[in-house]
């Protein structure tokens, strides 16, 4: 069982348009669940990226801008047990990941209920780095600590 612990400090965008750099990105499906989520921005995850699957506990600690998460890998086995808890409360969506200036920008397209939603998430290695970021043209307005944007209220919307 993999482990990854750690602080997300991250800023979410809307897209404008799909920039060149998306046809020769990484990109891989997602499927979300969430087993578990709170008022005050206490969730649990269940995540298929790929062939990788996981269970993530988040806590947000500042609106929407940085939160402490914990992940866990799963096995497929123990991932389908827990899959079947999360009905409602599930999203379907490619993310592709664009290499910008020693960043990366994950480009989520959602499929279903939320088909035709593109938002751009970048995540940085401190606070100063999120402040000084300037997003490319690309980028449309920012809804960083929206809610209506966070995926657990897609999931369940």
């Amino acid at each position: 069982m993999k482990h990854k612990k750690g602080r997300e400090i991250e800023r979410k965008f809307l897209i404008k348009h799909l920039p060149v750099q998306i046809l020769h990105s990484k990109h891989y499906p997602l499927r979300q669940g969430y087993l578990a989520n709170e008022a005050r921005g206490r969730h649990v995850r269940l995540r298929k990226k790929g062939k990788t699957m996981s269970l993530t506990f988040k806590v947000s600690r500042e609106r929407g801008s940085s939160r402490e998460e914990r992940e866990i890998r799963l096995s497929s086995k123990q991932f389908e047990t827990l899959w079947a808890a999360t009905k409602g409360r599930r999203l379907r969506k490619t993310r592709y990941e664009i290499p910008w200036k020693k960043l990366k920008i994950e480009v989520d397209i959602y499929h279903g209920r939320n088909h035709g939603l593109m938002v751009a998430e970048v995540e940085f290695p401190n606070h100063a780095s999120r402040r000084r970021f300037k997003p490319p043209r690309w980028f449309g307005r920012e809804v960083t600590g929206e809610k209506r944007y966070s995926n657990v209220r897609l999931a369940r919307e």
